[in-house]
């Protein structure tokens, strides 16, 4: 890790490396004779280019496979619209060399630069272009490296010899709005699906996604701020409105297809695919309100699915990493809810128990399934947040790795692992590399991301009689007896998927950047947030609002026995989700609540999408109800708090109108309110000087609504 200027700033340092990601190594492979270490990685931590690095780990070497300054003649890179879309949904922000594929032997990367197809033979150290339709996304070798397959921007999937020779378009779109190979909105955002074909194991076919976006509503983003630029059309699926049309079908090398069969009115979300030597092709396939779903074999000879395992759940079910999958012997791997307790399933039988709440599988393998878990019911006492690696084998379950160090994340083939490890208390993130368990000394992947200017001081409780994961941070140097009470601000995200309460140092080194600023500043994982339990997951069926505020309040007042919390000064601020909460919280809560910065926030949940909004408040059409409990405009009338709302106009995930809706609102019923609007910003905010001033500006809006 590198330090920088000392006349440089948190909020200027922490946009410009991208949360402290640029320079730290990414996006590991490990090939399946643990002979080579494929990473991502840039060469410092101000420059944003990834480079393509491969490592031997019996030496320690390290070498560069491709370097993006030189494929392209030290250009700037030429984004489609299509990759830019597609990074957004990924929150992708760095640049270069973004994503990669291998063969089956891990001696054949290839990958995508300015929509143009390069490939690195990783054994000789050769990088080469290959001639392509372009602008393209996402190629991917064939097991036996001989052919590079990839989605065009016009919709179409092509493949080429790896020679050179042969390029060809398998799959062309019959009408505007279809495309080949690649995943439409829903996957993409909601599902964590950003895959549209899959090779088969000898090379021979594809099986390959076919989206039919016309039945989509239409929206339009423009640029206000440069009205003679077109708005973008986008095919926003909302709650209750249209879905992509989403098909499946087997395709040959010489462009023969053959359709995969299943009832796509009853089950119509394509969720997971997974193709391996172990077993015929598995699809994972969900009804439209998520209650049920079915992983089905697929023969290749026919496209006819069957059957394999029905699951049914009276809330919804939940999609997993990793899974289903076969081992290398045939046997299914799947994650599931079994009497109250996340579980991993092995041929069938259950293999965890209460003590771990599983949470996605990482490698498996001839002997063993690797998967992480936090702590369930009946575990050791660990800390909130705290995540950790196993291993189920013919043994049992074990800890995985040299000291069971929680909060982390591997790769694994061929015996050797690459194990990355956070911790609370020191920044960044530590990388081994380990042969049958134990580190290899030689092989430590280094970091080049910058070190930040601040140290986050989390102290982790379970708060109150509900045990809500929290973390408080208090200022630097903070001394009760001088200093006394202070005001609070809250700073979760509190929703689905979002996960803020962690055993890591980096994730709390904004929330330490505003107690710094003289808060006491709380974050707490309501019910609702990942990592506890099903039930704890699931409490918030048709009642975001109530829910998850109320477990905002609990924390809070719970934590206020401990910590010098000050109740008369409590200001909340978030993002997205947390956006949402920390609006609901002034507009319904003003007797706890005295000031809220609302990022990005869902206003009505009428305008979010489908897939994940009406998996936890149904459909609008069935529930109008829910949806009026749980959205803010009718609440206007109800504000008597200060009140930012920030919003990016190129969001295309969260848009616009949810603020502008909001504000009208306010605006009818006379209560004031202050906006901020980020021209040509989207649902992130990558943009260096952006990122610092909306940091700065949060604080100044929030110590004057405080009266600090």
């Amino acid at each position: 890790m590198t330090t920088e200027n000392p006349a440089d700033t948190f909020p200027r340092q922490y946009a410009r490396t991208l949360r402290y990601t640029v320079g730290a190594p990414r996006s590991f492979a490990v090939a399946p004779d643990g002979g080579r270490i494929v990473f991502l990685r840039s060469g410092s931590g101000r420059d944003r280019a990834n480079r393509l690095w491969t490592l031997d780990p019996a030496t320690g070497e390290e070498r560069v496979a491709a370097d993006p300054a030189d494929l392209l003649g030290g250009g700037e890179e030429n984004l489609s619209a299509a990759e830019r879309a597609r990074r957004e949904r990924s929150r992708e922000s760095s640049a270069g060399i973004v994503g990669y594929a291998l063969d089956a032997s891990a001696s054949l990367a290839a990958f995508a630069l300015s929509g143009r197809l390069f490939t690195a033979d990783l054994a000789a150290g050769t990088t080469r272009e290959l001639p392509a339709a372009g602008p393209l996304l996402d190629p991917r070798p064939a097991p036996d490296g001989s052919h590079v397959a990839y989605a065009t921007t016009s919709g179409a999937l092509h493949v080429t010899r790896t020679d050179g020779r042969g390029d060809r378009a398998l799959a062309e779109p019959e009408t505007d709005g279809v495309t080949w190979g690649q995943a439409e909105f829903a996957a993409q955002e909601e599902m964590g699906r950003d895959r549209g074909f899959w090779w088969s194991p000898d090379s021979r076919r594809l099986l390959v996604a076919r989206a039919d976006d016309t039945p989509v509503q239409r929206w339009w983003i423009a640029d206000p701020a440069n009205p003679g630029s077109a708005p973008a059309e986008v095919a926003y699926p909302a709650a209750g409105t249209p879905n992509a049309e989403v098909g499946l079908w087997l395709v040959d090398l010489d462009g023969t297809r053959t359709e995969v069969i299943w009832d796509h009115e009853a089950y119509p979300y394509l969720a997971r695919v997974h193709w391996s030597a172990g077993g015929a092709p598995l699809l994972l396939v969900q009804a439209r309100d998520q209650r049920s779903q079915q992983i089905r074999t697929v023969d290749p000879a026919t496209g006819i699915t069957a059957l394999l395992v029905e699951e049914q759940d009276d809330t919804w079910l939940e999609l997993f990493t990793g899974v289903p999958a076969w081992t290398p012997d045939g046997r299914l791997v799947r994650i599931g809810d079994t009497g109250g307790v996340r579980a991993l399933v092995v041929d069938g039988r259950t293999v965890t128990d209460d003590t771990l709440h599983v949470r996605s599988v990482w490698a498996v393998t001839a002997d063993a399934v690797h998967f992480t878990a936090s702590e369930g019911a009946a575990g050791e006492g660990r800390p909130p947040g705290w995540t950790g690696l196993f291993r189920a084998g013919p043994d049992g379950v074990a800890p995985f790795g040299p000291d069971g160090d929680g909060a982390a994340a591997a790769v694994h083939a061929g015996g050797v692992t690459v194990l990355s490890t956070v911790a609370a208390d020191r920044p960044g993130t530590t990388v081994q590399v380990l042969r049958d368990g134990t580190a290899v000394a030689v092989a430590a992947v280094a970091s080049h991301a910058e070190t930040p200017l601040l140290t986050a001081r989390p102290v982790f409780r379970f708060a109150g009689t509900r045990r809500v994961p929290a973390a408080v941070l208090l200022p630097t140097g903070y001394d009760r007896d001088r200093d006394g009470l202070l005001p609070v601000l809250m700073d979760p995200y509190g929703g689905p998927h979002g996960q803020r309460v962690v055993q890591a140092h980096n994730p709390h080194l904004t929330s330490q950047w505003f107690a710094d600023q003289g808060f006491a500043v709380v974050v707490a994982d309501g019910r609702g947030t990942p990592g506890r339990s099903p039930a704890w997951e699931k409490a918030i069926a048709h009642d975001f609002a109530g829910v998850t505020l109320d477990d905002q309040v609990h924390a809070l007042h719970a934590l206020a026995e401990e910590f010098p919390l000050d109740l008369a000064r409590v200001a909340i601020r978030g993002w997205s989700y947390g956006g949402y909460l920390a609006a609901l919280a002034v507009l319904r809560r003003p007797d706890v609540f005295h000031a809220a910065v609302s990022g990005a926030p869902v206003t009505d949940w009428r305008l979010y999408d489908t897939h994940y909004t009406e998996r936890y408040l149904g459909h609008p059409a069935e529930r109008p109800e829910v949806y009026d409990a749980n959205s803010l405009t009718a609440d206007a009338p109800k504000l008597e708090r200060p009140l930012m709302i920030v919003h990016g106009l190129a969001d295309d995930n969260v848009v616009a109108a949810h603020t502008l809706r909001l504000s009208s609102a306010l605006l009818a019923a006379g209560r004031p309110h202050t906006v901020l609007p980020l021209s040509g910003v989207t649902h992130m905010t990558p943009q260096e000087q952006v990122a610092e001033n909306l940091l700065l500006l949060q604080v100044e809006f929030l110590q004057r609504s405080l009266g600090l």
